[in-house]
């Protein structure tokens, strides 16, 4: 996988898990990265990581729950890197409960962030892709929004909403030479799933043909994949990468 000199990558949520993986492997393919989230401290020691190994990255302040910060991330990434050709909308959060349960703002606070967020951060960096000509944007869904899951219904829609969205947009901009494509992990080694007994992480992989839970390492190899040089005729796709979780 390769990417030209000189494009420049964002990831949201880019100081820890799947994030953080994406941001190290588009450096390693060669892009520059603007790392994103709300935690600068994890940021800077991501881009250090970066820096040590020989590429370039600098740390913006974002919330994606808020659409000022939004607006305001892309406007600065853009100031100090000259563009955005690779958006990588990963940022996400989790309230599971039963839907019984669920309160508004469990729903609200979810689609806000996975959904609405994801949306406005597209927006606010498409004009200047459409203007250059060329863009990649990869959407981190998820397994549940293919397949559903109890607990987790705000979870869930809005990771379906992002497989929505990723279509559209793919129609709205492929005459622009952008591609919109998603990737969905399943159930993926981080700090979320740390919290889970051996036997629970047993249990689990058992439903995975493959026998065993993914890494994050995996989940951003397939991203590098879709924002690189050799993906330029894919678009609209979700990509699995669940160990044979969902096949669809």
């Amino acid at each position: 996988m390769s990417i030209s000199a000189g494009r420049v990558a964002l990831v949201t949520g880019a100081s820890q898990g799947i994030g953080r993986a994406c941001a190290l492997e588009l450096a390693r393919a060669g892009a520059t990265v603007a790392l994103a989230a709300r935690n600068l401290e994890k940021l800077g020691d991501v881009a250090a990581e970066i820096a040590a190994a020989g590429g370039k990255a600098h740390a913006f302040a974002l919330d994606v729950s808020n659409e000022e910060s939004i607006k305001e991330c892309a406007k600065a990434v853009i100031a100090h890197f000259g563009a955005v050709h690779i958006l990588v909308n990963n940022a996400g959060i989790t309230r599971d409960i039963l839907a019984l349960r669920m309160k508004r703002k469990d729903w609200d606070d979810v689609l806000t962030t996975n959904l609405t967020g994801a949306f406005l951060m597209t927006q606010a960096v498409m004009s200047q892709m459409v203007k250059g000509r060329w863009g990649r944007i990869v959407n981190v869904t998820s397994v549940v929004g293919e397949t559903g899951q109890a607990g987790q219904a705000n979870y869930a829609a809005s990771k379906a909403g992002l497989i929505g969205l990723t279509k559209s947009l793919a129609r709205e901009l492929a005459s622009r030479t952008i591609t919109v494509n998603a990737v969905a992990p399943g159930f993926i080694e981080t700090a979320m799933t740390e919290v889970l007994t051996a036997e629970q992480k047993a249990m689990n992989a058992q439903f995975i043909p493959l026998g065993r839970v993914g890494t994050d390492v995996e989940v951003a190899h397939a991203v590098a994949f879709l924002a690189s040089e050799e993906a330029s005729y894919i678009t609209g796709h979700t990509l699995d990468v669940n160990g044979g979780m969902f096949m669809g």
